[in-house]
């Protein structure tokens, strides 16, 4: 299958700011996104047409703008455009505060049902290629029983709904969002938690999810996102439940077995 190429040959007079203008295009619309390396400058050349040197520029250019960083002898990625809600400290005090986890799946509550809403109605032949393609291997992966293969799917799923939206505020607020799942800051202790039975009804609702937004059922994938929502909130909430009640039984049977008498064992008779 041919490589698609990310960007347009260029016939304008002004070439490099033809180049600057095409990659800020794809990165504002979140096909390159935080972290993502570029082609090569010699891919980038032939997919524009345009000089190396005129490429080198370009990327030049862009990393004066912060939107790109060059490492030396390992190529040309996409800067960190999250902000700084992702610092290790900030991700470091979520995961110390179960809490936070209530406002976190509240935001994404009314976030997943406008996107899934909004990638129903917008999503092209491609985008519904890709969330295809995510529902098959998910599919595969909970039948393997693959937890942490699971976890990865499910954040690209989420995201390929939302770069769906084609919504460039949407796409780059969520990337930062999905990066604290991907981490497991919030789910990763709790994981084992989820039984077959769960993992099954997990599966169900991302297929409910895809399946309406493929048959551009708007509605239906709206209210299949805030029940997804929903569901992931009580199996969160009911695994820090039974974790606490082990650690209390734990305790328990502890202080038990230490204050109950040593039993000695008769001598036999001589």
């Amino acid at each position: 299958m041919p490589k698609t190429a990310i960007l347009d040959p260029v016939d304008h007079d002004s070439v490099s700011e033809a180049v600057i203008a095409q990659i800020e295009d794809v990165i504002i619309a979140g096909v390159l996104k935080s972290g993502q390396k570029l082609p090569s400058e010699r891919e980038l050349a032939q997919q524009t047409g345009v000089s190396r040197p005129k490429i080198r520029a370009a990327i030049q250019t862009l990393e004066d703008r912060g939107l790109l960083t060059v490492k030396h002898g390992e190529g040309t990625f996409v800067a960190s455009l999250t902000g700084t809600a992702l610092s290790p400290a900030m991700i470091d005090l979520f995961a110390r505060r179960p809490q936070a986890f209530g406002d976190y799946l509240e935001f994404r509550r009314e976030v997943e049902g406008f996107a899934a809403f909004t990638a129903a109605q917008r999503a092209t032949t491609e985008d519904l290629a890709i969330i295809q393609q995510i529902l098959d291997e998910m599919a595969d992966a909970t039948v393997a029983f693959d937890a942490a293969h699971e976890l990865k799917l499910d954040v690209q799923f989420h995201g390929a709904v939302v770069d769906a939206t084609h919504n460039a505020m949407l796409v780059h607020t969520m990337a930062s969002i999905y990066e604290l799942l991907a981490r497991g800051v919030f789910l990763g202790r709790n994981m084992e938690y989820l039984d077959t039975t769960r993992r099954a009804v997990l599966l169900e609702q991302h297929q409910a999810i895809g399946l309406a937004i493929l048959d551009r059922d708007a509605q239906a994938a709206a209210a299949a996102a805030e029940e997804h929502i929903n569901f992931v909130e009580l199996s969160y909430r009911e695994a820090n439940s039974l974790e606490r009640r082990t650690d209390m039984a734990r305790k328990r049977r502890s202080l038990f077995t230490t204050q109950r008498p040593m039993k000695t064992r008769s001598r036999p008779p001589s």
